[in-house]
């Protein structure tokens, strides 16, 4: 073997780096020598002949494709460009920059832009980045491309006339755009009836995917002198966050707007009411200000239209658009009474009343203690009404509205009642004791603990009776949602007034409170026997949790509950041997507190997309299209949280006889879940001026108006309106 000297080693190695440092850089050549300028890697072209719409289009080379998030216009001088359009891309990994949409072989975009006057160029810059994606993948550097077109004639100008609706762009009233937006007319449509000399109802129908701004909405009558328009009571919308207007209130599908004639109308046979309103393509372009004028008969309550189109869903029944707002606020009062009242007997609020029946019979030998456990009950009850009444009223105000019931839309709120209950069943069984001294404080201090106790139970009361709506509520509730502030309040504390009415008798009437059984060691067996009530409606808690959010969200809750139970064990334990340690109990306290903490974050669950046999999910297209072919449709908007829906369904809708009266009459059942929070359903609800759920409504085949059937259901009256509407006689009785 022959050994290479040091000297002669260090010379080879010199060469072999020189030959190398010559060799790299010409391999990397013949990579690149084969690869195109970026230019013609990405044709890009462009097509201005739209007044306010810019079209892009990129044609990719074989091998090539386009990233979309890397894709940026900028505006020149004089420009402002609106949101661009592009296409979904394809869905991959990339190692550099992580999850991508990609385009291959080619990809078009539009930009609505808008020009300051005086301007005749439309400048800006468009910038992308790409790759080859044929081994070794080689990408380009982020390339800008400047553009400098000229206007289209007619092109949209901003503040022409101050208003950003015709700085939005202008589109073809005669066709649709290129980027698939509908004329303004079918996109937009609009009808007015007069339901009185003194009541209109507006509505817009919208196809799927547009949408209506409701605070660039202004309506005034023309040539009409002395007359006005009040203050439209707006329905409740979607939150939209809008690049153009921030924050707003848009509407879908469609929206009714009852507005009242200020002034006397009644010597006039018609009015011209003009409309000015703008919305957008959900995803596309935003049309100019739109505005239309409609002569509408006051003496009739014929549909006018500002523009002629396809017939389109029915407007509600008269007595439905309006007759929230036309109510007697007396009558409205009186059915808050008795419906408060019959809200004693649904079983959502049994399990609470069982706490007070308890409360009532331990202080049966003392006048005056009862009259003291039903003041301060009845003060939490009304001070529970009244919070919900300003909730509500403040709401509206701001244009949202909250449906009866619906804070158990939040998994948050629902996750703390069922704590709530479930501790006061531990309560009731003797695991804890709330209200008694600590440490021998005093009676005085376990008195004011007893009030305390009292007014909770009126709170908790007003909480677990939201899901139910009692015979007679309906109405009265209709009437809160739409009347002025006062009256709502007013509403609102009479439902109250009468939930506490019977424990108002029993403690100010001597004679009921005799008939009350004599208090005895037997009211322990009773308390502890109440306190399955409790845990039941926990459990009934859960099960709804389990169908917003699913089984993460209910393992969160009985974790919650399993720190509630070792907090009150330890206060109790501590408490009994004089060595209690108020800091592990905060501790434990807090730990309570961390998995509803993480409930409230857990995501929705996707919804399926069918539901059971025989039930057609609700949509309004599917509604439409079923109405469009003649089939009678019962619609029911229901909850798993609403008890009063669920009483129905076990009664009359999941019955045989139910499914039978469909099959005879040919009705489609269509069923629509309001568990979760759902702005197609919340819409539903205010078309049809229901403040909740249950809402049942049945649509004849004729294509005639909906009929609204009363929130408690019986075979005969279902049987009876479907077979009404779908024309059939009615089977006589032998």
């Amino acid at each position: 073997m022959r050994l290479i000297r040091p000297g002669r080693l260090a010379a080879c190695l010199t060469a072999l780096l020189c030959l190398l440092s010559i060799a790299l850089p010409a391999l990397a050549q013949d990579d690149l020598d084969g690869l195109l300028p970026v230019t013609e890697a990405y044709k890009l072209s462009t097509d201005a002949s739209t007044p306010g719409v810019l079209k892009l289009h990129w044609t990719i080379a074989p091998d090539y494709y386009l990233y979309r998030g890397r894709m940026k216009l900028k505006a020149g001088d004089g420009v402002t460009l609106g949101e661009a359009q592009f296409p979904d891309g394809e869905k991959h990994h990339d190692e550099y920059l992580g999850d991508v949409e990609t385009y291959h072989h080619g990809v078009d975009a539009t930009v609505p832009y808008t020009v300051a006057a005086g301007t005749s160029r439309l400048k800006l810059s468009v910038q992308y980045q790409g790759c080859h994606e044929v081994a070794p993948k080689i990408c380009y550097p982020p390339h800008t491309e400047q553009l400098d077109l000229p206007l289209p004639a007619g092109a949209a100008q901003a503040g022409g006339d101050g208003s950003l609706g015709a700085a939005l762009g202008k589109l073809g009233s005669n066709r649709a755009s290129d980027g698939g937006a509908l004329p303004a007319e079918q996109a937009f449509h609009l009808e007015a009836l007069a339901k009185d000399r003194q009541h209109l109802l507006l509505r817009w129908t919208l196809p799927k995917g547009y949408y209506l701004y409701r605070d660039q909405t202004v309506l005034k009558l023309k040539d009409a002198e002395g007359l006005s328009l009040a203050k439209p009571e707006w329905p409740a919308g979607v939150e939209h966050e809008d690049a153009h207007f921030g924050k707003t209130t848009v509407y879908f599908d469609q929206v009714e707007l009852p507005v009242t004639i200020q002034g006397d109308a009644s010597n006039r046979s018609s009015v011209n009411l003009e409309a000015s309103f703008q919305g957008c393509q959900d995803g596309g372009l935003c049309y100019p200000l739109m505005t239309r004028t409609l002569a509408i008969d006051l003496g009739g309550a014929a549909p006018t239209s500002g523009a002629a189109s396809e017939p389109s869903p029915e407007m509600p029944p008269a007595e439905l658009a309006g007759g929230a707002l036309q109510g007697s606020l007396l009558s409205a009062l009186l059915l808050a009474l008795v419906g408060g009242l019959v809200l004693n007997l649904m079983p959502c609020v049994l399990p609470v009343l069982s706490i007070k029946a308890v409360g009532l019979l331990e202080s049966g030998e003392s006048h005056a203690k009862a009259r003291s456990h039903a003041l301060f009950y009845t003060a939490g009850v009304l001070s529970t009404f009244a919070l919900i009444g300003i909730a509500i009223v403040a709401l509206r105000s701001a244009g949202h509205a909250l449906g009866w019931g619906a804070q158990l839309q939040q998994p948050l709120v629902v996750g703390a009642l069922a704590c709530v209950m479930f501790a006061v069943g531990l309560s009731m069984s003797g695991v804890v004791q709330f209200g008694t001294s600590l440490g021998n404080v005093g009676s005085s201090l376990a008195s004011r603990s007893g009030h305390a106790g009292d007014f909770f139970t009126g709170v908790l009361a007003v909480a677990v009776a939201s899901p139910c709506t009692a015979p007679f509520m309906g109405s009265a509730l209709a009437y809160a949602f739409a009347a002025p502030m006062i009256h709502a309040l007013l509403v609102f504390l009479t439902l109250g007034i009468g939930l506490a009415l019977p424990f108002l008798a029993i403690g100010f009437v001597p004679a009921l409170a005799r008939l009350l059984p004599r208090p005895g060691a037997w009211m322990e067996t009773l308390k502890q026997v109440l306190a399955f009530p409790m845990y039941l409606t926990a459990v009934w808690l859960v099960w709804v949790l389990a169908h917003q959010r699913g089984a993460d969200a209910v393992g969160l809750v009985l974790v919650a509950a399993v720190l509630l139970a070792a907090t009150l064990w330890w206060f109790e334990r501590s408490r009994s041997r004089g060595g209690f340690s108020k800091v592990f109990v905060a501790l434990l306290a807090v730990l309570t507190l961390v998995p509803l903490y993480y409930l409230a974050q857990v995501p929705p669950q996707a919804q399926a997309a069918t539901v059971a046999e025989g039930v057609v999910a609700y949509s309004p297209e599917k509604l439409a299209e079923l109405r469009k072919a003649g089939t009678p449709v019962f619609v029911d908007m229901t909850a798993d949280w609403c008890v009063t829906c669920k009483a129905n369904e076990h009664a009359v809708l999941d019955t045989d006889a139910f499914r039978d009266v469909l099959k005879k009459t040919g009705a489609v059942y269509m069923k629509g879940d309001w568990t979760d929070v759902n702005p197609t359903i919340a819409a539903f609800l205010a078309q049809y001026h229901s403040p909740g759920v249950p809402l049942y409504v049945v649509f004849p085949k004729d294509g005639g108006e909906g009929h609204k059937l009363p929130t408690v259901l019986t075979t005969s009256l279902v049987e009876e309106a479907l077979t009404k509407a779908a024309g059939t006689p009615v089977a006589s009785n032998p």
